[in-house]
């Protein structure tokens, strides 16, 4: 099958302002841990034809020459340390763009690409042995035949998290539309952990941290988007149970208990139930982290349950609330002092592992919803133009497979849940009635390409 995605054009972008000379980014523990994983975020745009006319001289290269002084690590290159770590040279070698025409409309695409064919939306190398010359972001913008646009933005998961790729997709689009930024990049270190209590020298360290053999499965994936009316009335149906329980804590219990059943036991007599959650941590430290810290915020841990099987819906999902609600700071920082130490001798950290995937793992992203709005759909860049859809993919999945619960076009409540797992499970749980009773919208579904 021919592609429906050609590539024109591919240049650089480079910030409207000299980076001082000399300056350099250190990347934490927690980068270093992320860096087996590649990053893509892709925004729909329905109605935004006239932002492109030659890209080489329009206002949207300006705009993001502009934001691109605020943001001086995503112009540098990769370069190792004197112990033989990552950092980022901030050196305005720029940020790779690619231009592309997509022969379809964007109704269309959306109704009829699999998750294979959008990452042709995508610009991706992974990194090369001497990463010197090698653009750590990349950014892709695609035309669709009815003027719709989608823009992807790619990076070694090292260098950044949703979070943080968000942000910086909302900061460009604020700069076009000459508005102030509401979340400016932060790039001060994290401070040195402090753990001194019982409870951070007790906590288990989280099973992602292990070495992993790689994986020869082939993964697919698809999206269910599931409308603010079905989850306000899946809520009430478990308020009994789970009385605060959020969309998050419903549809993360629901896809679990799904695909545990499609899971092979691990052993004769399966007694318990294990799911990894990963949480973003800038709120949950005392004193937080603003929503630009520029890095990886993450948190991994493990919610076990026993017999699933006869267990309540709403049973689970108040486990789910129970464990986040129960995450204390002292176990964040024993989770980042355990990266810290994780160093060969001399200094330089171990090879990063799988983080995503060898354990079924849930990524929330609940903190990016306020109150109405959300900062994955926040970045317009013309009045009211909000994305129609926002795609997110992390690279290098293995193992069990991936949820991740995200806000959804519509607002409110609804969410859009895409999932990565094996191909034979993946199609037996597009198939389950206990998700299709609730009516989502399913798109961009099939084999998923490797990043």
């Amino acid at each position: 099958m021919s592609s429906r995605v050609t590539v024109f054009s591919k240049l650089t972008a480079v910030s409207s302002k000299p980076v001082r000379s000399g300056m350099t980014h250190t990347l934490s523990a927690m980068d270093h841990a992320m860096g087996f994983h590649s990053l893509h975020i892709v925004f729909y745009y329905e109605n935004e034809d006239n932002l492109l006319e030659s890209f080489e001289l329009d206002s949207l290269r300006e705009s993001l020459c502009e934001v691109l002084t605020e943001y001086p690590t995503m112009t540098g290159r990769l370069a190792r340390d004197g112990d033989g770590n990552w950092e980022v040279r901030c050196n305005d070698a720029g940020v790779r763009v690619i231009k592309a025409n997509v022969d379809t409309t964007l109704s269309e695409w959306l109704q009829s690409a699999s998750a294979s064919e959008q990452a042709r939306l995508i610009a991706w190398d992974h990194m090369p042995d001497d990463p010197s010359t090698w653009s750590p972001f990349r950014i892709q913008i695609n035309s669709f035949k009815d003027g719709g646009l989608a823009i992807g933005l790619s990076c070694n998961h090292m260098l950044a998290d949703l979070t943080c790729a968000a942000s910086f997709f909302n900061s460009w689009t604020e700069t076009h539309r000459q508005k102030p930024i509401t979340h400016p990049p932060f790039f001060n270190p994290l401070p040195k952990p402090h753990t001194n209590s019982p409870a951070a020298t007790t906590t288990m360290s989280p099973p992602q941290a292990q070495t992993q053999t790689p994986s020869s499965t082939n993964m697919a994936s698809t999206t269910f988007k599931f409308s603010s009316s079905i989850i306000k009335q899946c809520l009430f149906n478990i308020h009994e149970t789970c009385p605060n329980a959020t969309p998050f804590d419903f549809l993360s219990a629901l896809f679990w208990t799904r695909i545990a059943r499609l899971k092979p036991p691990k052993n004769h007599d399966q007694s318990h139930y294990s799911l990894s959650i990963c949480t973003d941590f800038r709120k949950l430290l005392k004193p937080s982290l603003p929503i630009g810290y520029f890095g990886n915020a993450l948190h991994f841990s493990t919610l076990s349950v026993e017999d699933m099987e006869s267990g309540d819906l709403g049973d689970i999902a108040s486990a789910v609330h129970s464990h986040l609600a129960g995450l204390a700071e002292e176990e964040i920082w024993s989770s980042i002092e355990r990266f810290e130490t994780q160093k060969e001798s001399g200094g330089k950290f171990r090879s990063p592992s799988c983080m995503y995937g060898p354990e079924l793992t849930c990524v929330s992203m609940e903190h990016m919803v306020e109150a109405e709005s959300s900062l994955l759909y926040a970045a317009m860049f013309s009045n009211n133009e909000k994305p129609v859809h926002v795609s997110c993919h992390m690279g290098k999945v293995e193992g069990e497979g991936l949820i991740m619960v995200m806000p959804s076009s519509e607002g409110g409540l609804a969410r859009t849940v895409k999932v990565m797992l094996p191909e034979e499970e993946l199609a037996e749980l597009s198939k389950d009635e206990a998700i299709l009773q609730l009516e989502p919208t399913v798109i961009l579904a099939g084999c998923g390409a490797e990043h």
